[in-house]
């Protein structure tokens, strides 16, 4: 029994990450898929964020994540993630920052999963 609550534990602690966990995350990241060249000194969850995933202050290298990722598989999580990582180090979204964020193996999915979470979330709003 008590392994069995440790390992929902463990799931629940990867499903829904601490602050540090994020930043722990955002640097093995850093480190796997871009040569450890960006540098993020803080990465939290935030709840102002209802239009965006995530967001970051490149100048200060700190990276936000919208609360409403929360819960949502890992490999979605790191790719907003890798998504921040890269604009800490390319401030615009051309060929060369899509090169990098591609470089993230599961990028094409996770961008896949959040439109078809917001398609579902915007038709789910306009019903009500």
């Amino acid at each position: 029994m008590r392994r069995m609550l440790d390992r929902l534990a463990a799931k629940e602690q990867r499903r829904r990450p601490s602050d540090d966990d994020l930043l722990e995350r955002a640097r093995d990241l850093a480190a796997r898929y871009l040569d450890d060249k960006a540098f993020p000194t803080s990465v939290r969850w935030v709840d102002n964020q209802q239009h965006r995933w995530g967001s970051c202050t490149p100048d200060h290298g700190t990276i936000r994540l919208s609360t409403r990722l929360r819960g949502m598989p890992a490999w979605v999580v790191d790719y907003v993630i890798m998504h921040e990582l890269v604009h800490l180090l390319v401030p615009s979204h051309g060929p060369r920052f899509w090169a990098l964020v591609e470089r993230y193996p599961r990028s094409e999915r996770a961008r896949g999963f959040l439109e078809g979470f917001s398609m579902a979330a915007h038709s789910a709003t306009e019903e009500c």
